[in-house]
């Protein structure tokens, strides 16, 4: 597998079944599709090398799992089993590993540079392991997880923003590599739930890079553009640019916290709620009082509801969901990519679906905002074709463009983890050989 991936023509690609697993703090998602060689003409996707029909999809209520890490092994391993379960009887396959996403764990980006000589030659793949092979040992001196480790371009003789070099000569080769890193607690417990349903993990996808693949489409990823996928527990960002995944932050606030602040500010269950939130929640501003919304108050069903104005929930809301996006701009403006990211952003997840929330969006981040929907993937039921199910539908996606990973960083990764170098080490020859 080449770091580039291969050539869209290449007909040695093959079809063959994979299985994704989302695990989020609203629900667990697991989808089993085919994968094959992509025939389409769609100048919205046109990286992409295969396209995916979903031939089985289960998914259920979340539980033991809070802002994306795992506090509960017994109810988070019971909720995989069944959307697992769900998933395999649709499909009529037997699933034993997967692809799993992962939103815990501080994610930090950093970026790590190499050099190594090449003596006058030209450059062949070789000299391409050699100089991942040099970024990714930098990265691994840290104290944290790698997840992902990929390089943002290179350089030849210093010549910054050399796309492909192999077969050019020079003197020195160098390469800007983007790693990902996390916190090895949540990483662990994360795969012993899945492990104690008897599945094993074949690689952890970091949430904002697979719900970038699902919801971008290539004219964003190459002009730089950045992915909000604002989920259950929390709510993650990534930054793409020159069709590169270059930049990751999370924060631990998400629907689940809207929720919260509307039991507590409107006195009513966290059912009744979420139930509001889904029915009538809205971040437009409106000043007429005689407006009104029926709430259940805390206590005996019999008592007669509240008649609340729809705009102290609407203030509710608005005032959690602007705090979330005031973070995420103030991160992305410390990242350094604030420039590199373009003047666009794609909303996604399913607490983006407020209504007005693309507006705020706009005036909160000053920058075109969208709501991005899962793109390219075949099968999908309506019910799953919308914002909550990037994520999902981004792992789908990822096998094509894992080949940019550096293979040093998955090896060393799995024999940190594991002490064996085995499911990383391992990953899916299919796998390999197809992308």
């Amino acid at each position: 597998m080449s770091w580039l991936g291969g050539p869209k023509e290449d007909t040695t690609r093959r079809s063959g079944i994979i299985t994704v697993l989302d695990i989020g703090s609203t629900k667990v998602c697991c989808i089993v599709a085919r994968l094959r060689p992509n025939v389409s003409d769609s100048q919205l996707l046109r990286t992409r090398t295969h396209k995916a029909q979903v031939i089985g999809i289960g998914h259920q209520k979340s539980h033991g799992v809070k802002s994306g890490r795992v506090i509960d092994l017994d109810r988070a391993e019971s909720a995989i089993r069944l959307s697992v379960d769900a998933a395999e009887r649709m499909a009529n396959v037997t699933v034993d590993s997967l692809l799993v996403n992962l939103s815990a764990g501080r994610l930090r980006s950093e970026i790590f540079n190499a050099t190594i000589n090449l003596g006058g030659h030209e450059v062949d793949e070789s000299d391409i392991e050699r100089v991942l092979a040099a970024g990714a040992k930098q990265a691994m001196k840290a104290e944290r997880e790698v997840i992902h480790s990929m390089p943002v371009r290179f350089s030849l003789d210093q010549e910054q923003g050399v796309q492909d070099p192999r077969g050019m000569v020079g003197d020195t080769l160098g390469v800007d590599m983007h790693v990902l890193t996390g916190d090895a607690g949540p990483v662990r417990n994360l795969e012993a739930s899945i492990n104690r349903a008897h599945l094993s993990v074949e690689r952890m996808v970091a949430t904002p890079y697979a719900s970038g693949l699902a919801a971008l489409v290539d004219d964003e990823l190459e002009m730089g553009a950045t992915c909000i996928d604002m989920g259950g527990g929390s709510t993650t960002l990534s930054v793409f640019a020159d069709g590169r995944f270059i930049h990751a932050d999370a924060v631990p606030l998400g629907g689940n916290h809207v929720t919260m602040d509307l039991a507590r500010g409107l006195s009513t269950r966290l059912e009744d709620a979420e139930r509001l939130k889904v029915m009538h929640g809205s971040v437009i501003p409106t000043a007429d009082d005689r407006d009104v919304i029926s709430v259940q108050p805390i206590g005996d069903d019999i008592e007669v509801p509240m008649q609340i104005p729809r705009s102290a929930m609407t203030r509710i809301i608005q005032a959690r969901l602007e705090e979330t996006l005031e973070l995420l701009r103030d991160r992305l403006a410390r990242s350094g990519h604030a420039n590199t990211a373009g003047k666009r952003v794609v909303l996604t997840g399913g607490a983006c679906q407020v209504a007005g929330m693309t507006e705020m969006a706009r005036r909160v981040l000053g920058r075109n905002v969208r709501i991005g929907r899962p793109l390219g993937v075949a099968g999908l039921p309506e019910a799953a074709k919308g914002p909550a199910f990037s994520t999902a539908v981004g792992l789908l996606i990822y096998p094509q463009m894992a080949g940019f990973e550096s293979l040093y960083s998955k090896d060393s990764f799995s024999q940190r983890m594991t002490g064996t170098g085995g499911r990383f080490h391992r990953m899916s020859q299919w796998l390999k050989d197809s992308f």
